[in-house]
């Protein structure tokens, strides 16, 4: 009579640890870091196409990089039509400065075309007379526009509601317990969104950007003189 073999031992099934809880509100960490960095300034400047084509050329690049593909941008093509029509090498060349330039390029003739089909133009004034979800979801629907890339246009271009989520936001965010860090960016940005009072999300998206760069460094934050510190469950468990 065959010996049956004992049914093999399942693992424990190991709990995914619980993330923090905030013991800070958004509002008290707009108070203290306005109270460090001043006031942010709201000026959006109302061109949504420029703002459109300049965050894409910030992906995975510095300000400063970006910043000069799209002067050269500007400098070489008159309209956004002469960028739709130019040979993609061209192109490629024009934004070179700003890092993925064969990748970004066919992208953002892609996104320029997509436009000019639908509106028959480049306008995105028509954006800011609809509601902010419906404007959100209509950035949306172009080619390589993502959650932070239509959130910049609706802030900085045309005055709306919007948080982006880069990495200073990300890291901060996440060291006060704001955000689980495990949800990444997006799913962060859509948290916040719905979290910050939307007259916030420029002064907040601001600060943290501010605070991330002069005090809550990725490496080494300068915790010490951080005016959240006690209310910052990394940093007080890294400060023990």
């Amino acid at each position: 009579m065959p010996v049956s073999k004992p049914a093999p031992k399942k693992k424990p099934t190991k709990r995914k640890p619980k993330a923090p809880k905030p013991l800070l509100t958004p509002d008290d960490v707009i108070e203290r870091l306005r109270a460090l960095y001043g006031e942010p300034e709201w000026r959006p400047h109302g061109d949504a196409t420029a703002e459109l084509v300049l965050t894409l050329l910030s992906q995975n690049t510095a300000d400063y990089n970006s910043g000069r593909a799209f002067s050269r941008l500007l400098q070489q093509y008159p309209d956004w039509e002469s960028v739709v029509d130019a040979p993609l090498d061209e192109l490629i060349d024009t934004i070179r400065p700003g890092g993925l330039a064969p990748t970004k390029a066919p992208r953002l003739k892609a996104m320029l075309s997509e436009i000019r089909e639908r509106r028959g133009d480049f306008d995105l004034k028509f954006l800011a007379d609809l509601p902010v979800q419906e404007a959100r979801e209509w950035l949306r629907t172009l080619p390589a526009v993502g959650p932070k890339t239509a959130a910049c246009v609706l802030l900085f271009g045309l005055g709306m509601p919007g948080l982006p989520v880069d990495t200073h936001v990300f890291r901060v965010a996440s060291r006060l317990a704001l955000i689980d860090e495990r949800l990444g960016p997006d799913k962060s940005q859509t948290y916040l969104e719905a979290t910050v009072p939307p007259a916030d999300h420029f002064g907040f998206h601001i600060l943290l950007i501010r605070h991330g760069r002069h005090t809550c460094y990725a490496r080494n934050p300068a915790c010490d003189r951080c005016p959240l510190l006690d209310g910052c469950p990394w940093g007080l468990a890294s400060n023990k």
